[in-house]
């Protein structure tokens, strides 16, 4: 699957944001704050970086990106099934707000 990527060239602009879209999404499933906010942190930092790459290296990246949102989506359930009691100091802060 990952060859069928790479041969094709680079993603279109349309999959690659729904894939950032898909991360955001994510995101907000986390119940712990500092989680949370480091993936999102830590995916704005990896589309920035590979904003200009080549077709191959972005077919790459793209394909990398798919499997590391699996990943997030298998950590969002881990975290729920121990997520903390007490909420975040800033999670408190921003409810006040």
């Amino acid at each position: 699957m990952a060859a069928v990527g790479a041969a094709r060239g680079a993603p279109a602009a349309s999959e690659v944001l729904n894939l950032f879209r898909s991360f955001l999404k994510e995101t907000r499933k986390f119940a712990d704050y500092n989680i949370r906010e480091y993936i999102k942190r830590r995916t704005g930092e990896s589309f920035r970086e590979s904003r200009d790459l080549d077709a191959a290296a972005a077919a790459s990246a793209f394909e990398f990106g798919k499997k590391q949102l699996e990943v997030v989506r298998r950590q969002s359930v881990v975290y729920s099934l121990y997520a903390p009691r007490v909420k975040n100091i800033m999670e408190l802060k921003f409810q006040e707000s």
